[in-house]
């Protein structure tokens, strides 16, 4: 989808130079992908701090026990 939409000069050089793109279109896809996937992450992060999702490690217990045990016991 192709939008138009007005940025200053020195605002389109700080988006290169963040990107590290040297044409304008990429630099501003990847800044908006880039903000969307911190932006996705942080609503993740507070929906797990407030407990609305959360992820069960069955085998969490086992994995812990064997990582504490010296390989040279036996």
């Amino acid at each position: 989808m192709k939008i138009t939409v007005d940025i200053s000069d020195k605002d389109l050089k700080d988006i290169m130079r963040f990107t590290g793109e040297k044409k304008k279109g990429p630099a501003i896809v990847k800044l908006v992908a880039d903000s969307l996937m911190l932006k996705r992450r942080r609503e993740l992060s507070e929906e797990v701090k407030s407990g609305k999702v959360r992820f069960d490690f069955p085998h969490y217990e086992a994995m812990q026990e064997l990582d504490n045990k010296s390989p040279w016991d036996k």
